[in-house]
């Protein structure tokens, strides 16, 4: 007798899915490389005539705003079950979740630049070979952006001006920056906060501040800690370096007067413009503006930070408002991955199991906040499935970007889901959500449904990253009814479910688009 295995469950569990009559999956392949999408018609057409009265009325295609805070757990806005109640009221957040749609099943990559790639690939990281951060003494072997096309070059070329602010993180050598792959314009930072902040805070990292042979050794990486202005082409300027933790502390302050700068320049011109504005905070370690000190009620560092986030958040509206393109203008707010809970207490919160770098709902789970004045319904809540990927398609979308456009050797994994946005009524176009770690292939949810293949296990409180183990999960995928079980701590597979062997052969049926459309492997 064959011994039972995780694979042999998964391939019957693909047979076992129903062929015929009203299927579980709902979701259409339309082009062989793209994902499957659940068909929404009339949305579509009602959405599109929508839009193309707007385009009647402004002359323009509508400018495209996303905001992406480091690091932000679920429950740290007040909208999402905190703010106030957690020392860090956060009234701007709530005031555009109020005004505009708050989707409560949001989805990003469970660390940030396999989440920041995605968004501006429309493609998986694991497809892309941008699976993890790259870190100090990291040399890939190949620079992951010279074959893919990004959303800055095809807005860009859709007559776009396209500008990131802030935290990069997707490489930092020439040809990996983001005026190297499409943006017009960058200014920012290219790694995360702590990498820069550890250089010059003695207190926290004394081993290497008060040691000059391991600080001369740390400087010869190379890591950036230069605010950097850079225009396409590749002309790079050095504007500041960080040399204390107090000008970490004001750093978003100054990306925000940016922004703000920026917002109020493009709207003067006749071109659309889509601006990324990436926070640094709330990434670990989180230092306060010496100029808002004392923020939240709280008044430990984190909370300072959330607090410090709404109040920009709510400058960035403002400045769109006063420069008269708000009502031309999708916002869309989100957090890059779950909070980093190996930081406690400089670390956010979330309701669910796992933390930043799990594929638990803690670890993926996001805000996600659309907002548009007057085309998008105030005080809208969806549960609906929402993948950040799905920016992507919903920005081609907006931009008149035709998707027959994309090359058709690769694998896309985004769902233009603009129609599920802005619709009234509006209902997702994704069917699933895939789940991956590094280049392991962990779980799906489809629904209310989640079935793991392989999970992050801690082996200390707190400690999702730096003491955890990537485990199997045995004889069956651990199947969870997240209505039923949001926190995935009671399996309901073979006591309470009948959907485990479709939701199993929708993980199948991902796994096999991989052998037509090999990942690539650039060293991480």
């Amino acid at each position: 007798m064959k011994p039972i295995t995780l694979l042999s469950v998964l391939l019957a569990a693909s047979l076992l899915t129903p062929s015929f009559g009203q299927s579980f999956d709902r979701s259409v392949r339309k082009v062989d490389n793209r994902e499957p999408s659940i068909p929404r018609p009339q949305q579509e057409a009602q959405v599109a005539e929508k839009l193309a009265n707007l385009r009647k009325k402004t002359g323009k295609r509508p400018n495209i705003v996303w905001i992406v805070v480091d690091d932000m757990g679920y429950g740290d806005p007040g909208c999402y079950g905190g703010g106030e109640i957690a020392g860090a009221a956060t009234p701007h957040l709530d005031t555009l979740a109020n005004d505009g749609l708050r989707l409560t099943s949001c989805y990003a990559q469970q660390t940030c630049t396999p989440t920041r790639s995605a968004i501006l690939t429309g493609r998986l990281p694991i497809r892309t070979g941008l699976t993890r951060p790259i870190l100090a003494g990291d040399k890939v072997t190949k620079n992951p952006w010279a074959d893919e096309i990004s959303l800055a070059t095809l807005l860009g070329n859709s007559g776009y001006t396209t500008v990131l602010t802030g935290k990069w993180h997707v490489g930092e050598a020439v040809g990996m920056r983001p005026h190297d792959v499409g943006f017009d314009e960058f200014y920012g930072y290219y790694p995360a906060q702590k990498e820069i902040s550890q250089r010059v805070d003695g207190r926290r990292y004394p081993e290497l501040v008060l040691d000059p042979l391991k600080m001369a050794a740390f400087e010869g990486l190379g890591i950036g800690h230069h605010l950097v202005h850079g225009f396409k082409g590749g002309r790079t300027e050095e504007i500041s370096s960080v040399e204390s933790t107090e000008d970490m502390g004001r750093a978003d302050q100054v990306l925000t007067d940016f922004s703000i700068a920026k917002i109020k320049e493009l709207a003067a011109k006749d071109k659309p413009f889509f601006l990324e504005h990436c926070f640094m905070k709330v990434h670990c370690d989180n230092y306060a503006n010496p100029d808002l000190a004392g923020l939240s009620a709280s008044k430990y560092p984190y909370k300072d930070a959330i607090v410090e986030v709404d109040l920009h958040v709510g400058a960035l509206r403002a400045a769109l408002e006063e420069a008269g393109v708000l009502e031309n203008t999708l916002i869309f707010f989100t957090s890059d991955n779950g909070p980093q809970m190996d930081a406690w207490p400089d670390a956010g919160y979330t309701p669910f199991r796992g933390a930043k770098g799990t594929t638990f709902e803690g670890g993926v789970r996001v805000p996600g906040i659309a907002y548009w004045k007057g085309m998008i319904a105030p005080g809208r809540v969806s549960d609906d499935l929402f993948d950040l990927l799905d920016l992507f398609g919903t920005a081609l979308n907006l931009a008149g970007v035709s998707t027959d456009t994309l090359p058709d050797d690769r694998y896309y994994d985004f769902i233009d889901q603009t129609s599920f946005l802005l619709h009234d009524n509006g209902r997702s176009q994704r069917e699933a959500v895939y789940f991956w770690w590094g280049s392991e292939l962990m779980a799906c949810r489809m629904r209310q449904f989640k079935a793991h293949i392989k999970v992050v296990i801690p082996q200390a409180t707190h400690k999702y990253i730096d003491l955890a183990s990537v485990m199997d999960v045995g004889l069956a995928p651990w199947l969870f009814d997240l209505y039923l079980d949001p926190k995935e701590e009671m399996t309901v597979g073979h006591r309470l479910s009948p959907w485990l062997a479709t939701v199993a052969g929708k993980l199948t049926a991902h796994g096999g688009t991989f052998r037509k459309y090999p990942p690539k492997n650039i060293g991480l």
